[in-house]
């Protein structure tokens, strides 16, 4: 499904996360079409600080597709929730360079994700105007973005996840991220979840399979929702 990039963009998963200090905007994000292949890896998470410079140790992740659901020119913005109704989440990203491990400001972060009751909008029931839990930013000077959101309802066939594109404006990673299974089940006993219960594990999902456990948010407990972090190494 994918080509090859001469100029590959991979991401990687940490356990290091942040938040952005970008305003949000009326403009939008312009992708890149070309997508690269990646391979995956395992080691520890661990922020240190050489110099100036701040590092991640980076765990890189695959490849995902980018499914029947994206939209170019998403709208920038840090809130995305338009009034859908459902239990906050914070997604807090890092972009850094997979070979040093340092952050890198500028690239554009996108992200899209079903509502409540999975439904996209854009598509469907969602209605072809609406632009719902969908947004870019691009990373600070720290490498970091930051997303006002809800946790996502499932989708028929599909484990609960968020997709994301990371690009520069030539070469385009595209993954998704995904939740513990116990947090997910903890979510849907509760409103507005409960009457959309149920639904694919992460252990049916076939595109989990392929490396989800990389691309797993560290989560905890924020207020009356929770917050996500994850570190996304990219070499270009």
């Amino acid at each position: 499904m994918f080509g090859v990039a001469g100029v590959a963009l991979v991401a990687a998963a940490c356990s290091d996360g942040g938040s952005n200090d970008n305003a949000e905007g009326t403009a939008t994000a312009n992708s890149a079409k070309t997508k690269a292949a990646s391979t995956t890896t395992t080691s520890p998470a661990n922020a240190t600080t050489t110099g100036a410079a701040t590092t991640v140790d980076c765990v890189l992740t695959p490849e995902m597709t980018e499914g029947p659901y994206y939209l170019d020119d998403q709208v920038i913005r840090r809130d995305v929730t338009e009034g859908k109704t459902g239990i906050p989440l914070q997604l807090d990203l890092t972009v850094a360079d997979a070979s040093s491990c340092t952050p890198i400001p500028g690239l554009m972060v996108e992200i899209w994700h079903a509502d409540a009751e999975g439904a996209y909008s854009g598509f469907g029931a969602g209605g072809s105007t609406t632009t719902f839990l969908r947004g870019g930013q691009n990373a600070d000077t720290n490498g970091k973005v930051q997303f006002n959101t809800i946790y996502p309802g499932w989708y028929q066939g599909r484990t609960v996840h968020i997709h994301v594109k990371v690009h520069d404006g030539n070469t385009v990673h595209t993954t998704q991220l995904f939740f513990d299974q116990t947090l997910t089940n903890e979510v849907f006993t509760r409103s507005p979840y409960q009457g959309h219960s149920g639904g694919t594990t992460n252990s049916q999902d076939n595109i989990f399979s392929g490396g989800g456990t990389s691309t797993t948010l560290k989560t905890s407990e924020s207020g009356n929702g929770y917050l996500g972090t994850l570190v996304m190494g990219v070499q270009r």
